[in-house]
């Protein structure tokens, strides 16, 4: 599978995901103006990755190596909640076909609601999040 890399700008992510390098990362700040045109590949590249895996093509991810999908946002508007919703119930797929997956998901210790808004994804996708609070430099 071809690599998806998209630069950060001041409104949107920086979204890498590469099988080939096993990094699943959306960082930095997500605030589109045009969510669409953003999440719209991503999600398109998830749910290949999700095909694939079930279907066998890809067979690297298992309990020794799970797919592990990180999510460091400083910021993210309800728009972009929406799509990172999207992207999760694609990756629930992979569980649900005994594919270990593993959610980091990244907060500053000052910013609760960020930490609540993974906690709200989580639930509503019946997933489990790992919540890591990054330490200030």
């Amino acid at each position: 599978m071809e690599k998806l890399i998209i630069s950060a700008t001041q409104t949107t992510p920086e979204i890498h995901l590469s099988v080939e390098e096993d990094i699943f990362r959306i960082s930095g700040i997500s605030r589109p103006e045009d969510v669409r045109a953003i999440y719209y590949p991503v999600t398109g590249w998830i749910k290949e990755l999700a095909d694939q895996i079930i279907n066998k093509i890809i067979t690297k991810y298992s309990k020794e190596n799970p797919l592990t999908f990180q999510v460091d946002l400083t910021y993210f508007n309800s728009s972009s909640a929406k799509f990172l919703f999207d992207i999760f119930i694609e990756l629930k797929r992979l569980i649900l076909a005994d594919v270990p997956v593993e959610v980091l998901w990244f907060y500053e210790n000052d910013d609760p609601d960020l930490k609540e808004a993974g906690n709200d994804i989580a639930s509503m996708t019946d997933m489990q999040f790992i919540y890591i609070p990054k330490v200030p430099e």
